[in-house]
């Protein structure tokens, strides 16, 4: 089966005027135009292409790499606006399409926005759509308490930083659990701090508890070996001081220290901590 808006590795068949026709084991087929062609090749020979269909909405097989596709989330840039929606710019010929009714907000040429692309099984388009929450589910999570997950920092609220959680559920980084900046669209590493009512997801960007201690102590070691052995923290210093310096918690900081202090690695003083 050709997969319309994912990466499909396929059989050279024959060669044609207007390009290469490429086949999976199913008998199914699709062009390559010259343009993607390959300098070398043999019959036979596999390609791994992307597939979707072109300006002339016909089934078309391309090397290209898009910024996104079917089934990921991606911050694109909204090349034009028509009567007919948004069309952003995802690294194909083609501009991907963003209908009105899949806008969150009514999209502006030159902005940047999160979509969730989508195959269209009427009209077997990809489809872009910035409801991105929409494509999420907490019902059943596949994640547990502590777990190490994926995020991609979704749209900014009142109370924190809502985040898409392995591209399958919704997530919050509340205010307080923020120490580094973080922008939409980023991608990142992020742990589920607690699984509350509603199956909603409480996440943060450092390991919980004592699962912290030992990668928040390497962080530390390292600045100290960056900084010829010294760093002007200890545990006195301004919460707002270690988030800009160390990106993380006073509450992690203190914990880290204490374990590197017990290890007799570090020297705590009034002036700040010392590599031993």
């Amino acid at each position: 089966m050709i997969n319309i808006g994912e990466y499909n590795t396929l059989e050279i068949l024959r060669e044609t005027d207007p390009g290469l026709f490429l086949g999976d084991d199913e008998g199914n087929e699709v062009l390559l135009p010259n343009r993607y062609v390959p300098e070398s090749f043999e019959i036979e020979d596999k390609l791994e292409v992307f597939v979707y269909l072109d300006n002339e909405e016909r089934l078309v097989a391309v090397t290209d790499k898009p910024y996104i596709k079917k089934g990921d989330f991606a911050v694109l840039r909204c090349n034009q606006v028509t009567k007919f929606g948004a069309f952003l710019d995802w690294g194909m010929v083609k501009e991907l399409f963003c209908p009105f009714k899949e806008q969150a907000f009514k999209m502006r040429t030159g902005g940047w926005y999160l979509v969730y692309c989508y195959l269209d099984e009427e009209t077997e388009r990809l489809v872009a759509s910035s409801k991105t929450n929409r494509f999420l589910d907490n019902k059943e999570l596949t994640v547990s308490q502590f777990e190490e997950v994926d995020i991609i920092v979704s749209h900014p609220s009142e109370i924190g930083m809502n985040v898409i959680v392995n591209k399958k559920h919704s997530g919050l980084i509340f205010n307080e659990d923020i120490f580094k900046d973080i922008s939409i669209g980023d991608q990142l590493k992020g742990y589920v701090k607690k699984i509350r009512h509603n199956n909603k997801l409480d996440i943060v960007l450092e390991q919980i508890g004592y699962r912290s201690i030992e990668p928040n102590a390497e962080l530390i070691l390292k600045e100290l070996e960056d900084n010829s052995g010294y760093l002007n923290l200890n545990d006195k210093s301004d919460p707002d001081t270690i988030k800009d310096q160390l990106q993380m918690s006073k509450k992690s900081f203190k914990k880290a220290i204490g374990t590197l202090y017990k290890q007799k690695r570090i020297e705590i003083k009034e002036d700040g901590i010392y590599l031993k």
